[in-house]
Parts: structure tokens; C-alpha cells; sequence
């Protein structure tokens, strides 16, 4: 199997790369939520919540550079935390982000047929069920389900085919995100930023906590090193400039909605981005222009997180964590396809689950994101401390100071999902879910390491013999 592995392309570019991170992290989440910030925090406190967020998450961002730049491996996570602290560790934090990453997969699923509604209202027709209050219609169901079933065909054919549509759909973003901001700017309002902040710091921690869930994505990288065709520095670089651009993307879309909109209109909005656009130009159609710049989002986070996501499961398998099955790589493509299966029928069966179970998936995703910064922080302390020779072409600093930020913070993170915290995830809904995976993933634990030490006894006993 590790012949098989060293076959995987290493066909990424820079550009390839660079777009991938910023891509996944630009999802759906600036067009919907966008109001929630300036009303959560005021104006001048959402963009604050943002900076003080952009930091603490490049803290985790230098530490897994430096690693990603150390070991330049495919789903680069299991690889780091296992050198680190051996393998129960590495389980543990592979296992927990690829329940973010399912999470967001399985979340896009639902999020285009949801974003269809703002174009094409009243589409909705063949009533299948009602879960949790909300209604499952079949049309609704078939766009996220297509949607799926395409995104994973262009994962399994090749990761450069997917690199391509990620660069392009995230140009397409930026671009947009741009013009909102060239139209907030001429014909926007200073007197609509006003309130600047809404409950002063607990305004600014309302909108912190959604931070880990819009900034999660840079960490594809280290997960695709080895299919990147690029110097073990620059891998670390690119990480760092795709924090700073998405930091810069969320300012920018914050401070164009509060020129725009006054604070009685952001009440009544239900998609404040895509109503500031229209109001900066005086035009519905820039509205539809920016829902449009959101499905690109949708689909570039999808994207990058089936590529991150199947990187991840693929690595584990090849480390006798998880069955053969998910390590297979496609003779010709050099996929890991049945990875990229995996997650692709995942996403295809999401949306006959209706919208608010999904928003228990997203929330226990989150945790277990989290979860896996902190064990990356952590081993990045480890190895500066036992392999301070390991050969680093990018260095976070001379010191461990990163290091031990990027664990205050990522502890901090997890902190604000534990019950009675803002964040804390729903009982018992949310917890049962994040239980069971963790379940799912002690049994496979268990199932593989038994069958490693029958190997080992089978081996033992034909050399004796």
C-alpha cells in the first residue's frame, strides 16, 4: 500500500493551493450571517470580533505550517499528531476533523437547495416528510442530492480538475465581495454604522464563537502537502496568506453591510449581504448577483472539504486506523475514491434529513474541529521539545510562544461548547451525535488494532515455524 501512496500526483500550484484554503473558507456563511455580527456586536464591534478572531486562529494556522512545511505528507494531520504523541492521539484528532469536515460536507448538501429558495421561490413540490418541524419536499431534496453526486464526480476524477473549479469560483467571490464593497463605499452612509458596539465585550464573544465554524478550511492544506508540487516552505506560507485573505474577506463584507444597512433595515433582513448589495446599487438584481457569489462559496467549501475530508480517511487507512477499503487509490485518476465515495454519499443522503439536523451536525462538527487544533498545537510543543533537529522549512518563531497561544486558544474554543457556554451544543441532540461518532470511531479503533496484533501473531508464528 505505500507504493500505492507514493503514486498520488503531486500536480497543485501555488495558486492551486492558496485558492483551495481560501475557497474553503469562504462559504455560505458571509451572505447569511452577515447580519447577525453588526446587530451581535455593532459595527465597529463585529469587525474588532474579527480581527481578535483572525489572530487567535493564526496562531493554530503557524503551528500546523510549521508542521505541514516539517512533513509534507497526504491528510497531514494523522502524520504530525502521530509522530508527536504516538497513535491514539493521532486517532483522535484524524477522527475529530473529519467530523467537521463531514459536517460541512453534509451541510453544503443542504445549503444549496436552501439558497435556491432566494432565487426561485415556491419551487418546492413532492412532500416527502416533516423532521423536527420542517418540511422535506423531493425538488428540494434532488438539488442538494444532484449537487452532491456532481461535486463527487469531479473529486474522483482528479484533485487538479477540482483545484481548477476552485479557482475559478473563489475569483468569483472575491470579485463579488468586492464590488459590494465599491458599492458600500460611494453610495453608503457613515451614519449607519452607528451603533458601533452592542454589549460591549459580550457582544464581541457572540460573534467569536462563530469564528472556528467560518474560519475552518485553512487546514486543508497540510491535508493535500503531498499532491502539491511546490517547496515544503511555501506550503507553510501559503497557509499563513489564506488566514490573512479570509480575515481580510469577512472585514470587508462586515464593514460594506454596515454602510449600507441602518440597524432597523438589518433587523428585517433575512439575507443582509444580498439586501446591502442591492441597496448599494438601488438594483434587486445586484441582490441575486451576490446570492450567486454565495453558491460559489457553497460549492468551493464543499469542494475543498471533500478533498481535505477524503485525504484525511484516506491516511488513516494507510496507517491501520481505519479498513483497506477507504485507502484505495484510482489506477489511473490516483484519487482516493473510495474515500471521496464515502463522503459523496454522505452528502448525497444528507438533505432527506430537512435543515435543522443538519445544523446539529454543523455544531457538533465544530467541536470536534477544535479538538483537533488543539492536539496540532499540542504536538507542535511536543516536537520542538523532542526533535528540535527535525528539518522545519518554515519556523513559527524561535520560541514555543505560538505554540502554547495556539493551545490556550484552541482550549478556549472548546471550552465554549461545553454546557452552560455560549456555544454549548444542544442537549441531546447535538451530544448524541458527537457520542456516536466517537463510538463509531472507538470501534474502529478497537476492530483495527486487534487485527494488527493477530497480524503480528500470525507473522511470529510463521517465522518460528
Amino acid at each position: 500500500m505505500d507504493n500505492n501512496k507514493q503514486e498520488m500526483k503531486k500536480v497543485l500550484s501555488k495558486t492551486d493551493v492558496l485558492f483551495l484554503a481560501i475557497g474553503a473558507m469562504l462559504g455560505w456563511g458571509w451572505v447569511v450571517l452577515s447580519g447577525n455580527w453588526i446587530l451581535e456586536a455593532g459595527s465597529i464591534g463585529a469587525i474588532i470580533a474579527f480581527v481578535i478572531g483572525g489572530l487567535l486562529v493564526t496562531f493554530v494556522g503557524l503551528a500546523y505550517a510549521e508542521l505541514a512545511s516539517a512533513m509534507p505528507d497526504s491528510g497531514g494531520i494523522n502524520y504530525h499528531v502521530n509522530r508527536a504523541m504516538g497513535r491514539k492521539a493521532s486517532f483522535i484528532a484524524s477522527w475529530a476533523i473529519t467530523l467537521g469536515y463531514v459536517s460541512v460536507v453534509t451541510f453544503e448538501a443542504v445549503a444549496l437547495p436552501t439558497v435556491v429558495d432566494y432565487l426561485i421561490p415556491n419551487y418546492q413540490t413532492g412532500y416527502l416528510w416533516t423532521i423536527a418541524g420542517w418540511d422535506v419536499y423531493l425538488t428540494w431534496v434532488l438539488i442538494g442530492s444532484v449537487g452532491a453526486i456532481l461535486l463527487t464526480i469531479l473529486n474522483y476524477i482528479g484533485v487538479k480538475e477540482a483545484a481548477v473549479a476552485q479557482v475559478v469560483l473563489t475569483s468569483a467571490i472575491v470579485l463579488i465581495g468586492l464590488l459590494l464593497v465599491f458599492g458600500s463605499t460611494i453610495n453608503g452612509d457613515t451614519s449607519n454604522l452607528d451603533p458601533f458596539f452592542v454589549d460591549g465585550a459580550a457582544g464581541i464573544m457572540g460573534v467569536l464563537i462563530m469564528i472556528p465554524f467560518l474560519f475552518v478550511g485553512f487546514d486543508v492544506i497540510p491535508q493535500v502537502a503531498r499532491e502539491a508540487n511546490i517547496p515544503g516552505r511555501d506550503v507553510g506560507k501559503i497557509l499563513i496568506v489564506s488566514v490573512a485573505c479570509a480575515v481580510i474577506f469577512y472585514l470587508m463584507v462586515a464593514f460594506g453591510v454596515s454602510m449600507v444597512l441602518d440597524d432597523e433595515a438589518l433587523k428585517s433582513s433575512q439575507l443582509a449581504t444580498a439586501d446591502a448589495m442591492a441597496a448599494a446599487f438601488g438594483s434587486p438584481i445586484f441582490a441575486k448577483i451576490l446570492i450567486i457569489g454565495g453558491i460559489c462559496g457553497i460549492v468551493t467549501s464543499w469542494n475543498a472539504f471533500i478533498i481535505g475530508g477524503s485525504r484525511v480517511i484516506y491516511s488513516m487507512a494507510h496507517n491501520g486506523m481505519l479498513p483497506n477499503w477507504f485507502g484505495q487509490l484510482h489506477p489511473k485518476y490516483k484519487t482516493p475514491t473510495n474515500a471521496i465515495v464515502f463522503l459523496g454519499g454522505l452528502a448525497v443522503f444528507a438533505p432527506l434529513l430537512g435543515r435543522p439536523a443538519l445544523v446539529w451536525i454543523v455544531d457538533a462538527g465544530g467541536l470536534g474541529i477544535v479538538i483537533a487544533y488543539f492536539l496540532v498545537a499540542v504536538s507542535f510543543i511536543k516536537l520542538r521539545k523532542n526533535e528540535p533537529e527535525m528539518d522545519r522549512p518554515f519556523k513559527a518563531g524561535k520560541s514555543n510562544a505560538i505554540g502554547w497561544l495556539a493551545v490556550i486558544m484552541s482550549f478556549g474554543f472548546i471550552a465554549l461548547y461545553m454546557p452552560g457556554m455560549p456555544a454549548a451544543l444542544i442537549w441531546p441532540y447535538e451530544w448524541i451525535l458527537f457520542a456516536g461518532w466517537a463510538g463509531i470511531g472507538v470501534y474502529f479503533f478497537w476492530q483495527m488494532t486487534r487485527e494488527k496484533y493477530q497480524n503480528k501473531e500470525k507473522s511470529e508464528k510463521r517465522r518460528v515455524g
